[in-house]
């Protein structure tokens, strides 16, 4: 592997502390290391899902005066091997490359969550929220209801936001009235306006917003008072969210360590359903 040019690439990040972001594009790299020494920064900042100034301060982090001079090293230490892009290509289909791309996502996510004091954070904050709101529209309500599904069975009371309109500030408005403290908030691309102004008349509100979205730099980012990041796949015609969805569960798991009666609240639905014969065996 050192041998190869992902293998040159992650030698040069090593033993540099970089930040999540810039672990990001640093994986991106490795993951495109036959035709990183080509790209703009504007092009590398696009596959990264970052913008481009973060691309500049993360050649800065290594050590380079800029990304030119990044660039023209990743020419001389990590040429791509002749072909190898295009052997890839023909050895591998769309929905593979989709699919394996969001492996990647995945691996991602996972890397994030070597520190897990965000979510470890989160949790607290949803655990303690009585009522806890959770907000997803459009593309992002399928991930906000099945957060909402299985919340339902350990916190005592979850209430699901996903449909837009005047009547969602007013169910923000009831949720503070109970006595809500946090909202959890699933933001996924395109982002609707009213997701945006959902965020900002509930930060106004009082409530503590925790936010999955794809990327730091989401819209979202300004109105959230905790964003933790998990990448969505681009490469098929509409965008695939498995890494969001396991980040919500990541989440779920974290909350219900913060709930003392989550165990035994689980206990008696597996009870219920058993002398209902809710599932089938």
């Amino acid at each position: 592997m050192s041998d190869s040019p992902a293998g040159r690439l992650q030698a040069l990040f090593e033993g540099h502390r970089l930040t999540p972001t810039q672990r990001r594009i640093a994986h991106c790299m490795v993951r495109r290391a036959g035709d990183v020494p080509f790209l703009s920064s504007v092009e590398l900042a696009e596959l990264a899902g970052v913008s481009q100034p973060s691309v500049t301060r993360f050649a800065v982090a290594l050590g380079f005066d800029g990304y030119p001079a990044l660039r023209r090293h990743l020419r001389e230490v990590a040429p791509p091997e002749p072909g190898a892009a295009e052997r890839e290509d023909e050895e591998l289909n769309e929905y593979q490359q989709a699919v394996l791309a969001e492996i990647e996502n995945l691996k991602h996510l996972a890397g994030l969550l070597a520190d897990p004091a965000p979510v470890e954070r989160a949790g607290r904050l949803l655990a303690r929220s009585r009522p806890l709101p959770v907000l997803g529209l459009r593309a992002a309500s399928s991930q906000a209801r099945g957060f909402a599904y299985f919340a339902a069975k350990v916190h005592p009371d979850v209430r699901l936001l996903d449909e837009a309109g005047s009547m969602l500030t007013d169910r923000v408005d009831a949720a503070v009235r109970a006595g809500a403290t946090a909202l959890l908030c699933f933001a996924l691309p395109r982002h609707p306006r009213e997701v945006v102004e959902a965020l900002e008349y509930a930060r106004a509100a009082g409530l503590t917003v925790v936010t999955v979205a794809e990327s730091a730099f989401a819209p979202v980012a300004a109105h959230s008072d905790l964003l933790i990041p998990a990448a969505v796949g681009t490469g098929l015609a509409f965008d695939t969210a498995c890494a969001p969805m396991m980040l919500g569960r990541v989440l779920l798991e974290a909350m219900a360590d913060e709930l003392p009666d989550a165990q035994a609240r689980l206990e008696e639905f597996d009870t219920k359903a058993a002398a209902r014969g809710l599932f089938v065996e």
